[in-house]
């Protein structure tokens, strides 16, 4: 199934979007270097959203095509301090928009970052729930190279506070192996198996109870910043809200006749 297929994704200019087996493979297709424009911000909060609310789509991969990720932000298009009036506050709610709208898709979506993510690239990867990296892959963060400095808080959710420094200040890349090797990947493959491993998780996602599993992705959202017994709490309204839900007998039932369970998202 193509983006053709899913309502609401007509006619997108810097992504393309599949759909098999319940993943939906949504493809950065701005070359270059998928730089990160208006369109491109306008489209991915539309394509998440729909996501959100197509029933078919149990989890979601995010990837680039041609040689990198995203090289981050087009800077032709950032607001001058001197022009018009309300564009730089305009300019940011839209980049708030974008990253918010990866992190608040009620589904799973997993990194195959296939090449260098810069930037708001970066921050684009962090901002989904698994990250894979191609090992020719590097994040950087290269905002003080251009005198400006962002990113902070969301690099901050992967990286310890020494790493986080150490990438800020010095924009200096780290590649896909020490990617790895500070736990910010759950994995770093030869590009040519990247994608494929990433379908395989998302495919493991989607036979899961597609309600469980959105309750978890919300549990990790919300609870982030909650103290621990505040954040238990409100995983314990979610366990007891699947309880009575058709998917979770159907899940208990099949783990009993050792069968696999068909869910129907109720």
């Amino acid at each position: 199934m193509s983006a053709a297929t899913i309502k609401g994704l007509e006619g997108l200019q810097r992504f393309s979007v599949t759909l098999e087996d319940h993943v939906a493979t949504v493809t950065m297709t701005a070359p270059p270097v998928n730089a990160q424009d208006r369109i491109f911000r306008d489209e991915l909060p539309r394509i998440f959203d729909v996501l959100h609310d197509t029933r078919e789509v149990r989890a979601v991969v995010l990837t680039g095509e041609g040689r990198a990720f995203s090289a981050g932000a087009d800077l032709r298009e950032r607001p001058n301090l001197a022009g018009e009036a309300g564009a730089y506050p305009g300019h940011n709610r839209r980049v708030r928009a974008a990253f918010d709208a990866v992190m608040e898709c009620g589904k799973p979506v997993i990194a195959a970052v296939n090449g260098p993510a810069i930037g708001a690239g970066c921050v684009l990867a962090l901002c989904c729930d698994i990250v894979l990296v191609a090992e020719e892959a590097f994040f950087a963060m290269t905002e003080v190279d251009v005198g400006l400095a962002g990113g902070v808080r969301h690099i901050l959710r992967f990286f310890s506070q020494s790493d986080a420094r150490l990438m800020i200040y010095t924009a200096r890349r780290i590649p896909g192996p020490e990617l790895l090797r500070m736990n910010v990947a759950s994995a770093c493959l030869p590009k040519d198996r990247l994608l494929a491993e990433a379908q395989a998780i998302a495919k493991q996602i989607a036979a899961k109870s597609p309600l469980a599993v959105q309750a978890a992705k919300r549990s990790f959202f919300l609870t982030e910043e909650m103290p621990l017994h505040e954040g238990y709490r409100f995983e314990q309204t979610q366990t007891a809200a699947l309880s009575s839900a058709e998917d979770t007998k159907e899940a208990q039932r099949a783990f009993m006749e050792k069968r696999p369970a068909v869910f129907k998202g109720v």
